[in-house]
C-alpha cells in the first residue's frame, strides 16, 4: 500500500506564491498533481515520472506552476506562482506504479491507484 501525505496549503493573495509538497511512503515510477472544486470534476494539472524527465503540465497552469521531486525524499512538490483565485480548490496528491504520468491518459485521475487527502489552497483577490 502506497501512503500519500500532502503538505497544509494555505491562502495567499492573487499574484502570490505557494509551494506544496506530497511524501510517498515507497519510491514510486508516476505521481502528479490533480485539483478540484464543489461540483466540479477532478483536474490534472501537473505529472512527472521519477526522474523528472518527463513532466506534463495542464493549460491552466502551463508556466506559472513547476512540478518536481526529491527521490532521495520520495518526495513531490508542486510550485505555484503568479496565483489567481480560479486556483482555488482542494489539491490532491497522486501516484501510480504504470507509466500514466508520461502518457497521453496523465490527466486522467482514474488511471491513478493511490491518493492523497487533499489540501486547500484559496487565492484571493
Amino acid at each position: 500500500q502506497v501512503q500519500l501525505v500532502e503538505s497544509e496549503g494555505g491562502s495567499v493573495q492573487a499574484g502570490g506564491s505557494l509551494t506544496l509538497s506530497c511524501a510517498a511512503s515507497v519510491d514510486i515510477y508516476c505521481m502528479a498533481w490533480f485539483r478540484q472544486t464543489p461540483g466540479k470534476e477532478r483536474e490534472g494539472i501537473a505529472s512527472s515520472n521519477r526522474s523528472g524527465g518527463r513532466t506534463f503540465y495542464g493549460d491552466s497552469v502551463k508556466g506559472r506552476f513547476t512540478i518536481s521531486q526529491d527521490n532521495a525524499k520520495n518526495t513531490l512538490y508542486l510550485r505555484m506562482n503568479s496565483l489567481k483565485p480560479e486556483d482555488t480548490a482542494m489539491y490532491y496528491c497522486a501516484a501510480d506504479r504504470g507509466a500514466v504520468c508520461i502518457s497521453g491518459s496523465w490527466s486522467n485521475p482514474n488511471m491513478y491507484a493511490y491518493w492523497g487527502r487533499g489540501t486547500q489552497v484559496t487565492v484571493s483577490s
